[in-house]
């Protein structure tokens, strides 16, 4: 542990400790769910037109349910609640949500604030577009199927970056 950290360690309260790591224990179950949920759902490659006869069999429509919510909720949790909480921790101001994803990508959490903001909007896409469009469907969910590594990643850089803090 260097000093610095050591010395933010210190300025912790159990409030705010309890926050960090209550936040970030959601995220590693929140994860774990969405890894579960994107083998399932693409184990067996699919088609846009697959797609739409795959979504009248309501097992597959749930596991795609899971999946856009978990995607979500994971995503959001990641840039909403528990990055400012890290740097509010870290000491390093909050702001909007561009300049917290500008900072984040500067420490190293994530690789790239436009990587980020890219997943934001599958994730918007795949709400929005659930059933109308199936194409554009088809091209988010594989999309954010190939982000889960990124959000995984993203969740272990907290994880080491956090654990000091807690221990």
């Amino acid at each position: 542990m260097t000093p610095n950290s050591q010395s933010l360690k210190d300025k912790l309260s159990p409030g705010e400790r309890q926050r960090l790591s209550g936040l970030l224990k959601t995220a590693q179950a929140e994860l774990l769910h969405l890894q579960q949920t994107d083998q399932r759902l693409f184990g067996r490659p699919f088609s846009p037109e697959g797609l739409v006869s795959h979504l009248e069999d309501i097992d597959f429509s749930e596991r795609v349910d899971a999946f856009v919510a978990r995607f979500g909720r994971l995503q959001d949790l990641l840039g909403d609640k528990l990055l400012p909480a890290w740097l509010r921790t870290m000491e390093e101001g909050v702001g909007a949500v561009l300049e917290n994803l500008d900072r984040a990508e500067r420490l190293g959490l994530i690789d790239g604030a436009d990587d980020w903001l890219a997943v934001r909007k599958l994730r918007n896409v795949m709400v929005h577009e659930y059933i109308d469009r199936a194409e554009t469907l088809h091209m988010a969910l594989y999309a954010a199927h190939a982000h889960v590594g990124m959000l995984a990643q993203t969740v272990e850089r907290f994880k080491l970056r956090t654990q000091n803090l807690l221990a």
